[in-house]
């Protein structure tokens, strides 16, 4: 079935930065918490959720690309229920992340003299990267529009301008400083390995779903 291509690796790499995590939590002090749960509760919740959505992108993208259900089942809604979906579990990594931040606060003393170049260069890398974003990429290509309708989106051109013409994966490159900014502003050693687990596993789902995705939709160029 073409929705299952590379999914084995998908998963695969799933286990392999869990077990990583695991490890890594062992030298984490998971004594603090956040609105009654803690900090081992959140980080579960910081590596297990991307899974979730990451793996709801593949049902769905892939369910609409080769077959069309969303479509079928939903018509004109389709595409804007789907967005809702994906918004709402895109936006648990930065609400786990931001949470684990508050449990787990000042367990990394970070000197002044590196920790402020480092949220200044975040701050400014995610800025251009949202400003670019806005300008000229678009809220609807990002959800996966060309999914729904590929026939209109194979014809159009890839982004290169703004932070785009820097690197053609700025989404992945870029975007996700965000979840490093706020381990770095809380000086959290959670937080941060909640945001590394996120950068390296967004970029198992580029490989692994979105890439085969392109080439069913634009071709090798």
């Amino acid at each position: 079935m073409k929705i299952l291509e590379k999914q084995g690796y998908h998963l695969f790499s799933a286990v392999l930065l869990w077990a990583g995590v695991w490890l890594a939590a062992r030298w984490l002090d998971r004594s603090g918490s956040f609105l009654g749960l803690s900090t081992t509760i959140w980080l579960a919740l910081a590596v297990l959720l991307p899974a979730v959505h990451q793996f709801y992108v593949v049902l769905f993208w892939r369910g609409e690309l080769y077959y069309g259900w969303l479509s079928k089942a939903l018509g004109e809604k389709a595409f804007p229920l789907w967005a809702v979906g994906f918004m709402v579990l895109f936006l648990t990594r930065p609400v786990t992340i931001l949470a684990l931040g508050f449990a787990d606060r000042g367990s990394l003393p970070i000197p002044p003299g590196l920790n402020i170049p480092l949220i200044s260069a975040c701050t400014l890398i995610s800025l251009y990267m949202a400003y670019s974003f806005v300008k000229y990429f678009g809220a609807e290509r990002a959800l996966g529009m060309d999914h729904f309708k590929p026939e209109l989106y194979r014809e159009l051109p890839f982004v290169r301008e703004g932070i785009f013409k820097w690197s053609s994966n700025a989404m992945y490159s870029y975007a996700f400083l965000a979840l490093w900014l706020i381990g770095l502003v809380f000086q959290s050693r959670a937080a941060l390995l909640g945001a590394l687990f996120n950068h390296l596993f967004i970029w198992a789902h580029y490989y692994f779903t979105e890439l085969p995705d392109m080439r069913a939709i634009y071709g090798e160029r």
